[in-house]
């Protein structure tokens, strides 16, 4: 069982609440904690490699005193073999509130599940809603898969 649900909400929220949202934010610190471990202060970019699952790329792309932001990545290989990125998630980790944030996604994937999933979300709240529920679910495949960097 996964730690986050240890999370208790101080107040009644709906889904695509903006209290909700921030609540999903806590779960994917909960759950990035789990799949990070403790990760080297001076590289930069990380490999986890898993029997049966993709390669999951991650990538430091700004560390600053409160935060970090992070690139999350398959790279896969479409149709034509070209290999591209896919899903691919730029993170946000704010050390000091305890929370992550899928800051942006790609704007067209290429699996097809995660294509519908993007379109079916309008506005900023349902944008936010959509990508970081992806993270969120994305991230306890990746545990469940096995993936770390400890």
């Amino acid at each position: 069982m996964l730690a986050d649900s240890r999370l208790l909400p101080e107040c009644v929220y709906r889904p695509g609440s903006f209290s909700g949202l921030m609540l999903l934010y806590e779960s994917n610190y909960i759950k990035l904690g789990i799949l990070l471990g403790e990760l080297g202060a001076d590289d930069a970019r990380w490999v986890s490699r898993v029997k049966g699952d993709n390669d999951l790329h991650l990538e430091r792309v700004l560390a600053e005193p409160y935060t970090t932001t992070l690139r999350m990545t398959y790279w896969l290989r479409d149709a034509e073999g070209i290999e591209v990125r896919d899903p691919d998630l730029s993170v946000r980790i704010y050390h000091d509130a305890g929370q992550v944030e899928a800051l942006s996604c790609r704007a067209r994937h290429q699996h097809r599940v995660l294509s519908l999933l993007a379109r079916s979300h309008a506005g900023e709240l349902n944008r936010r809603w959509g990508i970081n529920m992806m993270l969120n679910k994305w991230l306890d495949y990746l545990i469940d898969s096995g993936h770390g960097f400890a």
